[in-house]
């Protein structure tokens, strides 16, 4: 049987009088999202615009597809170098039984399409699985149907953990994010804060050990590699180049890092398809951009002697940790952002002025683009406010 037959016959189930009714709002994301609705605006007396909400989040799912390839690549790839660099020939767990037919070859893609696939699944799985639940339980209680948000969210959310990451913690994150990020807040159009980044700052600060250090970010057990953002952190760019990484192999992505955020040219493929399609704000990612460059600068022109990251250009604050990542699908996020054309260059120039003073000023925190847009997200509405402002006394002074 086919998808599309499959899809009529259960239909009536969920259409009204039909024992699922209440569900049918996840009956017509499955349905929809995999064919064009056939119910279309008819006749003249119709506003009709070509986007929806059901589309910008498929195409923010697009959006995401070489960092899922790469997610998968690069973790193998790192994982087999890592079987490589310590002789061994298998590896703990179920993981071991596919890996036998592929071998630990990091030469070999297919090989470390398959180990980073073992690793990215589970994760992207669990997530779907425990969040959906979470989405389907409060669309029953307020009645109304479920929405594509969740598509997104999930996505991002895999894509920002590290490779290692325990599915029980990530069942956890993802259900603080969904219900305390978003959910007690009405739900999808409603959140201040983006439930990906706040289901991953939770982890940070409830299970350190997890998603930080040297160890969590090589799938291989009793394994340790610092990513290039914390080496730069403890050495400069001397203990980066001394490590044997380069500025193009962190701008491809080949080194330890989260799934989905160590490529920062699959990220920037993305943005040009949302900055195509004009799902995201093209002033909030060249906010960003800026206010990375100009604090950057600005500490380079300052120095120190004693702290490294005081000398670390803009070029490799773009590439190394999660900086594209959060530029381009984060702090574009059109619910927790700035509103206002204004306010959105001001918006993402707060962001990435505050990921460049986080990263250099902090000691115990080299990584700084989820904490500041989350700060940024805070103060959002504000900004907003004040631009409103702004133009009510701009316009009255014209008019006087």
């Amino acid at each position: 049987m086919s998808a599309r037959k499959f899809l009529d016959s259960i239909e009536p189930h969920f259409t009204k009088g039909g024992k699922f009714e209440k569900y049918y709002g996840l009956y017509e994301m499955v349905d929809t999202f995999i064919y064009t609705p056939a119910d279309v605006a008819r006749g003249t007396t119709h506003v009709r615009d070509g986007n929806d909400l059901k589309r910008t989040m498929t195409f923010v799912v697009i959006a995401t597809a070489l960092c899922v390839f790469m997610a998968m690549y690069n973790t193998g790839y790192q994982a087999n170098l890592a079987m490589e660099a310590l002789g061994k020939a298998e590896i703990d767990g179920w993981r071991n039984i596919p890996m036998t037919l592929f071998g630990f070859n990091p030469m070999n893609p297919l090989s470390c399409m398959v180990h980073g696939a073992l690793y990215f699944l589970p994760i992207y799985i669990v997530t779907l699985a425990v969040g959906g639940v979470w989405e389907v339980l409060f669309a029953t209680v307020r009645g109304h149907e479920v929405n594509e948000g969740f598509l997104v969210s999930s996505m991002l959310y895999t894509l920002i953990m590290p490779p290692d990451m325990p599915l029980w913690q990530v069942a956890l994150g993802i259900s603080f994010g969904i219900v305390i990020g978003k959910e007690v807040f009405g739900g999808t159009g409603k959140n201040f804060l983006n439930p990906a980044l706040t289901g991953r700052a939770f982890l940070y600060f409830a299970y350190p050990a997890s998603i930080s250090g040297d160890s969590v970010w090589v799938a291989v057990d009793g394994y340790t590699a610092a990513t290039p953002l914390g080496l730069a952190a403890n050495g400069g760019l001397e203990a980066v180049y001394n490590a044997h990484y380069t500025w193009l192999q962190t701008f491809f992505g080949f080194e330890p890092g989260c799934l989905g955020e160590t490529s920062t040219f699959a990220i920037l493929i993305g943005a040009a398809f949302l900055l195509y399609t004009r799902i995201a704000s093209y002033r909030i990612m060249g906010g960003v951009l800026a206010g990375m460059v100009a604090t950057s600068l600005l500490f380079n022109i300052i120095g120190s002697d004693t702290n490294p990251m005081f000398s670390l250009p803009w070029y490799w604050h773009l590439t190394v940790g999660g900086f594209a990542f959060g530029m381009v699908y984060m702090a574009t996020d059109p619910v927790s952002a700035a509103m206002t054309n204004s306010g959105r260059w001001v918006f993402g120039a707060l962001v990435g002025a505050m990921t460049v003073l986080i990263r250099v000023v902090n000691p115990a925190f080299p990584e700084g683009i989820m904490l500041a847009i989350l700060f940024s997200n805070m103060f959002a509405p504000t900004i907003d406010y004040f631009v409103i402002q702004a133009n009510i006394r701009r316009r009255i002074k014209r008019h006087a």
